[in-house]
């Protein structure tokens, strides 16, 4: 009985109300807060609402108002007042789902962004990259790689540059600090052969993600999702690489 009347709409509080009312029968908000074990404004607030909805009515007897539960078949009056709403709402969503689209895509120029940390954090972080790739016509994209963090983020994602080349992902990388040999499906130069500061940035399909060490030598992880920021870094990459 509880799950249906919860289809319905009510929240429990609502629920233990008028499941109280039905067994009581006539009752003061005093005595129908005791049997919902909810305090006496609460009960009053969800009586007034539970009558709004032609659940309930009430008396007036010697000053004091005592409620009752309608007949239960009023619940199948909710239900196809609730149809009625709802067929009314799908007819005026097709007037303004234009309006609202518009705002959706509005929003979509503020950037997106998702803080990562830890192994597990970082291994989620690549595994979107992969993700959001393999979705892609274009399965190009770009890292600024440096070996002072190399061999933290393969060791949170051993299998990754596997995993990328079985989905035919191709990447561009510029090198910092000596090693990083290509693995396949990849293309590597290097802007210098000493050691780099430990951060790693991946330029992929309207993203760009950070990946750093902290002070303490956590790995942590940002990605932001812009398209205005993913042109304007891959610009940059783009023309630096055809200078190396």
């Amino acid at each position: 009985m509880l799950s249906v009347l919860k289809k319905l709409g009510l929240s429990d509080k609502e629920i233990a109300v008028y499941v109280a009312l039905l067994t009581l029968g006539s009752a003061s908000v005093r005595q129908i807060a005791e049997a919902a074990r909810i305090n006496r404004g609460t009960t009053y607030d969800i009586l007034k609402f539970l009558m709004t909805e032609e659940l309930v009515n009430y008396v007036n007897k010697q000053t004091k108002n005592f409620f009752t539960a309608e007949d239960p078949v009023r619940l199948k009056q909710l239900i196809q007042k609730k149809q009625t709403h709802l067929r009314e709402a799908a007819h005026e969503l097709d007037e303004f789902l234009p309006q609202l689209e518009t705002l959706h895509n509005r929003g979509g120029e503020k950037p997106i962004v998702c803080y990562f940390e830890d192994k597990k954090g970082i291994r989620t972080l690549l595994a979107e990259v992969l993700r959001v790739m393999d979705a892609q016509k274009d399965k190009t994209y770009f890292v600024y790689s440096s070996s002072a963090l190399r061999k933290h983020y393969r060791a949170a994602y051993p299998t990754y540059t596997k995993e990328r080349i079985a989905k035919k992902i191709f990447v561009r990388a510029i090198a910092f600090g000596s090693g990083g040999a290509t693995s396949g499906l990849d293309e590597r130069r290097w802007i210098s052969k000493q050691e780099g500061s430990p951060a790693y940035t991946l330029i992929y399909a309207g993203h760009i993600a950070h990946i750093a060490l902290d002070t303490g030598g956590r790995m942590v992880g940002v990605t932001i999702e812009n398209e205005a920021m993913y042109q304007s870094h891959r610009t940059i990459f783009e023309s630096l690489w055809k200078t190396l």
